[in-house]
């Protein structure tokens, strides 16, 4: 009996390229498949996780904020946006101005809404310094520097903001930076938020 006729190699040999076409066609269609701040959070409609963060040091803090950052804060009874930051990152540069004017918003401050904020994996000098020269938006500044917290909070990367109601349950992520074009959408959870 002749030994069975060998598989023809050619198989073989494009499995891989159309394995390759395929996945650059979905990462492709995926690409612009909408807007990456609209990616859903298992942790929305939950308490914001227990955390202690202390505070930027060398930071001109408020008393308030002397203390740092910690979860009992954000169920302090009011609507607080929380914004995950560090001075490495390009696109939070990008969103400073934007939550600057946010920050002196007369919409923001007749709700008694403060934006606080978390320095994620950054040197206390650098985020220090950072908001020296660009402005300083937040009530409180906590520092993360394992990025333990962010983890908890369920960050993709940074720049990330949170509303989250005054009992400390998470209403909204934004992932992204925020800017002069979605705004619109920030201040729309805004007030959701602070709907009686």
């Amino acid at each position: 009996m002749p030994p069975p006729a060998p598989r023809p190699r050619r198989v073989l040999v494009a499995l891989p390229l159309v394995v390759f076409a395929g996945l650059a066609l979905l990462f492709f269609v995926r690409l612009g498949a909408g807007d990456p701040s609209r990616i859903p959070s298992p942790l929305i409609g939950h308490p914001v996780p227990e955390f202690t963060l202390p505070p930027l040091a060398g930071r001109p803090a408020a008393p308030a904020a002397a203390a740092g950052l910690d979860a009992a804060a954000l169920k302090a009874g009011h609507v607080t946006l929380v914004n995950v930051f560090a001075s490495w990152c390009a696109e939070c540069h990008d969103e400073h101005e934007v939550l600057m004017a946010l920050a002196k918003s007369p919409r923001l401050q007749e709700l008694g809404i403060p934006i606080d904020g978390i320095a994620y994996k950054d040197k206390a000098e650098d985020a220090r310094r950072y908001l020296g020269q660009k402005g300083d938006p937040y009530a409180a500044v906590g520092d993360d520097r394992t990025g333990r917290t962010a983890i908890d909070f369920g960050v993709y990367g940074v720049p990330e903001t949170f509303v989250v109601k005054g009992d400390g349950t998470l209403a909204y992520k934004f992932i992204g930076p925020v800017t002069p074009d979605n705004i619109g959408t920030l201040e729309a959870e805004i007030d959701k938020a602070a709907a009686p």
